[in-house]
């Protein structure tokens, strides 16, 4: 270690490592970095070959420690070493002996070597530091230079009510795809590739949600059985987008993974797609008390942890992940919001998804609809106007489920949706009436505070469970090659498929599991509120049966774009042109009052559904009713647009089901837009009785033909 560069006090704020002028003008860079508990802090800086030259930061401001050092650029490395006590019972574990990364770090580069070099702890005496120097055995961060050429770029904006998601991982999504250059594959530049760009707008998405970019570390005991953290919920830079998404890093250029995602961001907008990141602002990949030390432990434990408060040894954890992050600190929030503001403004993002988002919410134990967090969201001029999705459940508390519960700013990944459909489509009894409340947006859970039904992000699969096709193809989880003898991931799957598992060549057992993918789809795509497909599944991805891929970093959960079913991605693209095309699906209000003729339910023998009807345990079959010239729609010039009506027809039974058309519909001309049951179908005309092929649903459109109310309306 030698002695560096003299450097001067330099600015508290902003946090992290910017590039500045020095009060002699010269250009350097200003490093700030909080911590209450440290009683001092020495910046690293580490030259390519591993040698630490240390900088005393010796100016320090209600907790935050700085200097300005003149002559640091881009692709500078560097860490922090926090001098103080170390004494777990009162949650203080600052040890010099760890380099710690720079929790505003916009970079970071280099493996976590998992061992006892990476423990602020001695391993045998828990309550002792560690003597061993971590150097060389944690990653590090960078300086980086912000400028960027975004070339006019221009957010596309989508309304909620127009947004179709699409959940999908930056790596496996273009890993094996034949279109993308080989050294490109797995990257933000493989996303950015016309061949990947023209995927997606051909299916008609709107916005992609990623799986976790934050920079991540994965689990030593993934790491023992030779596995990693696909996923990506393992985040120990805020800041940084993971560097093993980076075909620059890949290539020798430090830093290179903000330029590359900047570059993705920018080709996205220009193709109309939004970008929304699932973020992990829960817990850090340090894990409980025996986890390694990188980052904010190192650097002010209490802050960035809550911590049980009968013995500050340990953490509270409602993550399942060993700790989780403490909100009701200053410090920690302001990472938690100077990091969401810093991803919007800087790196253009349209949204965030908050995994385990109750844990925001969790200052003093229970979930608050008041919180801190919630707070300052709502009044920050940036963060505000993003899209805003919460996943509305944690882990281990008596409110863990808070489905519902969320400000009106936000939407929430709709679980009672996902459960109810997979329930009606699978043959459940009863079900016919939860049918009818998800697929008009849950007004139940969302309209008593004064919601909308974009309120809900309606739901059916998610990266966390089956694909769609395992979903119907599979009675249980296949979760072998994780390891834990199947024990991990949720429980069975209740039985789609009577026994019969898996890949068949029993054509009886094909065509019912794809009938059954493409009703699932459409009741996703046509239900009020804001439909998430996940990544694949209009592709037919299978996983096995591993219903718990996090693990599975290799062609498990990789596309397999050579086995593609053709017919289910042409299918699924017309469904989601179908929702774009009319408003009808894409109510921007819950309907009360007399709106609700805009939305009738119908017996498949054509009377209105009455309570005996919803009450009926066995009931199977409904016909859903739209009005379309009772939805209107604006074009961009602010025309009044109308819609032509629609009439579903649904079986969720095993058997084909004759509908009739309700009396006060059948003079008009329908004709059939959609049959899950028979592709073969669409455009003919039906006449007062249709059937239904099982487990299918028929779409019939009856087309606007002149201005005004037609025959049979309302007045």
């Amino acid at each position: 270690m030698t002695t560096g560069p003299r450097a001067t006090p330099g600015r508290p704020y902003p946090l992290g490592a910017t590039r500045a002028i020095g009060p002699d003008g010269s250009a350097g860079t200003n490093f700030a970095v909080g911590s209450q508990v440290a009683e001092a802090v020495t910046l690293c800086l580490i030259d390519p070959d591993g040698t630490e030259t240390s900088i005393p930061l010796l100016d320090e401001d209600a907790g935050v420690w700085h200097a300005f050092v003149p002559g640091i650029g881009a692709g500078q490395r560097y860490g922090y070493r926090a001098s103080g006590v170390f004494d777990p019972a009162r949650g203080l574990r600052c040890n010099s002996a760890k380099l710690l990364l720079d929790p505003y770090a916009r970079a970071i580069a280099g493996e976590v070597d998992l061992g006892d070099h990476v423990l602020g702890h001695d391993p045998a005496f828990p309550d002792h530091p560690s003597t061993l120097d971590s150097a060389g055995h944690v990653p590090v961060s960078l300086v980086v230079d912000p400028a960027f050429d975004w070339q006019g770029d221009h957010r596309p904006e989508h309304q909620l009510a127009d947004s179709v998601l699409y959940e999908v991982h930056v790596a496996g999504f273009t890993r094996t795809h034949p279109g993308v250059p080989p050294e490109l594959r797995g990257t933000y530049a493989g996303l950015a590739h016309e061949a990947a760009v023209g995927h997606l707008v051909g299916l008609g998405i709107t916005t992609v949600e990623l799986l976790p970019v934050h920079h991540s570390v994965p689990e030593e005991f993934l790491r023992a059985r030779g596995l990693t953290n696909y996923w990506g919920y393992n985040t120990i830079g805020y800041f940084a987008p993971h560097a093993g998404y980076s075909a620059r890093v890949a290539a020798d250029q430090d830093g290179g993974q903000v330029t590359e995602f900047k570059e993705m961001v920018r080709t996205l907008h220009a193709a109309g797609l939004e970008v929304v990141l699932d973020v992990v602002f829960n817990h850090t990949a340090e894990g409980g008390e025996g986890g390694p030390t990188l980052c904010h432990r190192g650097l002010d434990n209490p802050a960035y942890y809550r911590l049980d408060p009968a013995d500050r040894r340990h953490y509270l954890d409602t993550t399942g992940c060993g700790n989780s992050l403490n909100v009701r600190d200053p410090g920690c929030l302001r990472l938690i919001m100077d990091a969401l503001r810093y991803w919007v403004t800087d790196m253009h993002v349209d949204g965030f998804r908050f995994d385990l988002a109750p844990s925001l919410a969790r200052a003093e134990g229970g979930f608050d609809t008041l919180a801190a967090f919630f707070d300052i969201v709502s009044q920050d001029p940036v963060i505000s106007r993003v899209k805003l999705i919460a996943e509305p459940w944690d882990v281990g508390q008596a409110d863990s489920y808070d489905l519902g519960r969320f400000p009106p700013l936000w939407s929430e990944w709709n679980g009672r949706y996902r459960d109810t459909m997979r329930d009606f489509w699978r043959l459940q009894d009863g079900r016919i009436g939860d049918f009818a409340t998800r697929f008009a947006g849950s007004s139940d859970l969302f309209h008593a505070s004064d919601r909308r039904p974009t309120a809900s992000v309606n739901l059916i699969t998610t990266h966390d469970g089956f694909t769609l096709r395992d979903l119907v193809s599979y009675d249980h989880k296949h979760n072998e090659a994780n390891g834990e003898d199947n024990r991990d991931g949720s429980g069975d799957n209740r039985s789609w498929n009577g026994g019969a598992e898996g890949p068949t060549d029993d054509a009886v057992v094909l065509v019912g599991r794809a009938r059954r993918q493409r009703a699932l789809l459409t009741t996703l795509l046509l239900s009020f509120g804001v439909p998430m497909l996940l990544g694949g599944d209009e592709l037919g991805r299978t996983q096995r049966g591993n219903n718990n891929a996090y693990c599975q970093d290799n062609e498990l959960s990789w596309f397999d774009w050579a086995g593609v079913d053709a017919d289910l991605l042409a299918f699924t693209r017309r469904v989601v042109a179908l929702r774009r095309a009319h408003p009808v699906f894409r109510r921007r209000r819950f309907l009360s009052g007399v709106d609700l003729a805009e939305l009738t339910w119908f017996t498949p023998a054509g009377g209105p559904m009455r309570t005996e009807n919803w009450g009926d345990p066995l009931a199977r079959g409904l016909t859903v009713a739209l009005d379309g010239d009772d939805a209107p729609d604006r074009a961009s010039d602010g025309t009044l647009l109308l819609d032509d009506d629609f009439l579903l027809l649904v079986n969720g039974w095993r058997e084909a089901i004759d509908f009739t058309i309700p009396a006060e519909r059948v003079d008009q001309r329908w004709l059939v837009e959609l049959d899950t049951g028979d592709l073969d179908r669409a455009g003919r005309a039906v006449g007062s009785l249709v059937r239904v092929a099982p487990q299918s649903i028929v779409v019939l459109r009856a087309a606007l033909t002149r201005p005004g109310r037609r025959p049979g309306r309302r007045a």
